[in-house]
């Protein structure tokens, strides 16, 4: 008696519309927004020191950097849509990549749609002067989705305009804060001295909000599928992508800090109003924050966009999840899309901005330390494996450390962000078990 294994249906290949531009802007996109934009009055509050302030964005970035190489070569190498779901899957066990997938659609992409909604919810309360609706952020989300459901086309021409015309934003910001503040401010003694702080727990913790803040480094591995030439685009748009957030996030930081006093920066969510209101005047910054606001827009659209082809993915490998697979001859992947937003609006309505950044960077952190451990794993297992380019040995060994001494800190310093983190894997595991098929699930043909 032989066995013939029930497979789902092998999707077909899909249409590679995104270009290296596109796809380093995405990029760009999906880093720039809510994190820059928001943790730096965190970072103030909890560490002190202005220098150490930005000594953390510099860490934060030599991660980010080191991940993206990492990244680069795994995804030349297994140039297909799904991002960690689909790498950690090939490297290790399907399980893991499932529970990947699962945290991508709770906390890699619901939960960062949740946090800049919310964000460009407050920057346009702070431009109009007055509190806005909810109704607002949910209408957005809604709009979004609709757009990257309808066409692919008009979604990426929409992410390249509006990333753009957010480069020139945060330039702009940037160019305001250091010509008009006071450079001293960066230079100024905090409650705790520079080198204290920075070997201090608050560090590490604070690297938990830029770890949030350069969330997305890693957004073209989602749409690889759809990259035109991968082997080449996706390595050179993950490293000029996220090379250049880096260099964006230390002007802006740093204008930040020169634009305002500290003590008014502390623990303020719209800390890009507060900056602007400093140098500029009110009317100034009402019309800085509603432009901040707009582009928040852009980041967004990019989380809509990438998310969605991490459950695409699972539902052609899973037939119990076969909706989220379809999608239609122009659009993206419609189903996955709705169940990203529903997901989205839930958190939204009720989790508190704090509490989501926080959340997001343990749960993404671990995952894509765990991805970029993969590099290691594959060279080892798979030797002859075609690799395109090839990554220093040291990145991935980098990024793994720096991400195990954030956690480390978050686990002594807030354990319940992290107790938070180790119930979404959980939960992944168990849909993981109710919609896996079998192996038993096969069946019988009579052997000649």
């Amino acid at each position: 008696m032989g066995r013939i294994p029930i497979r789902g249906t092998p999707p077909l290949p899909l249409p590679r519309r995104i270009g290296v531009a596109t796809a380093s802007l995405l990029v760009v996109a999906s880093m720039v927004g809510t994190g820059v934009f928001t943790t730096g009055g965190f970072l103030v509050r909890d560490i002190g020191s202005p220098l150490a302030v930005l000594a953390c964005w510099v860490v934060g970035g030599c991660a980010a950097l080191c991940g993206a190489l990492a990244y680069g070569e795994l995804c030349a190498a297994l140039p297909e849509n799904g991002g960690e779901y689909a790498l950690l899957r090939r490297i290790y066990h399907p399980s893991v990549g499932f529970v990947a997938g699962f945290v991508s659609l709770v906390g890699g992409f619901s939960a960062p749609i949740a946090a800049a909604a919310i964000a460009c919810q407050r920057y346009l309360g702070a431009a109009l002067g007055r509190d806005v609706s909810v109704a607002w952020p949910v209408a957005l989300v809604l709009g979004l989705s609709l757009l990257h459901t309808w066409r692919v086309s008009a979604g990426s021409r929409f992410q390249n305009l509006v990333t753009a015309a957010k480069i020139s934003l945060v330039l702009l910001v940037a160019g305001m804060g250091l010509a008009l503040g006071v450079p001293d401010r960066i230079r100024a003694a905090g409650p705790v001295p520079t080198g204290t702080a920075i070997l201090s727990g608050s560090f590490a913790v604070g690297l938990v909000y830029v770890s949030y803040a350069f969330s997305g480094w890693n957004a073209v591995a989602y749409v690889a599928g759809e990259v035109r030439a991968p082997r080449r685009g996706v390595p050179t748009a993950l490293v000029v992508g996220t090379a250049l957030v880096t260099l964006l996030y230390l002007l802006v930081n740093a204008a930040f800090l020169a634009a305002a006093p500290a003590a008014d920066l502390a623990g303020v969510v719209e800390v890009g109003h507060v900056a602007a209101r400093a140098i500029l005047g009110d009317g100034a910054a009402r019309v800085l924050s509603g432009v901040i606001a707009l582009g928040l827009v852009s980041t967004i659209g990019a989380l809509v966009m990438t998310g969605p082809r991490v459950y695409e993915a699972m539902g052609h490998d899973h037939p119990r999840l076969a909706l989220l697979g379809r999608r239609g001859s122009e659009g993206g992947p419609g189903m996955a899309i709705w169940i990203q937003a529903a997901v989205a609006i839930g958190l939204l309505l009720t989790t508190s901005f704090d509490t989501l950044l926080a959340w997001v960077g343990v749960v993404l952190s671990l995952a894509t330390a765990l991805t970029a451990a993969g590099v290691l794993v594959l060279r080892r297992r798979e030797p002859g494996l075609f690799r395109p380019v090839r990554a220093p040995i040291w990145a991935p060994l980098v990024y793994i450390a720096l991400t195990a001494w954030m956690i480390a800190h978050v686990a002594w310093e807030r354990p319940a962000v992290l107790a938070a983190g180790g119930v979404t894997i959980a939960l992944g595991l168990l849909l993981w078990f109710s919609v896996r098929v079998k192996p038993s699930r096969t069946l019988r043909t009579t052997e000649p």
